[in-house]
């Protein structure tokens, strides 16, 4: 996880998980970057020990929670087509 997380505060990270609640697959651009996301406020610290990891979520203009063990992968950059 430390390697997602320096890449989060890089830029824009595509991480790939399964939604708890409809067990859907979602992929979901997202960054830790507040100069990328256009943010006045930014998360600094995360342990990459965590269950969690708190990611802004570009579509959706929100913070988001993402449990770790849920993530199926993540590559830098937006979704590709077709995933």
């Amino acid at each position: 996880m430390d390697k997602l997380i320096k890449a989060l505060k890089e830029g824009v990270v595509t991480v790939v998980f399964e939604k708890i609640d409809t067990k859907e697959i979602r992929s979901m651009a997202c960054t830790l970057n507040s100069e990328v996301a256009n943010l006045s406020t930014s998360i600094t610290n995360q342990s990459p020990n965590c269950s969690t990891i708190v990611m802004y979520a570009l579509d959706r203009k929100a913070w988001r929670d993402v449990r770790v063990d849920t993530i199926q992968k993540w590559y830098i950059g937006y979704p590709e087509e077709n995933t």
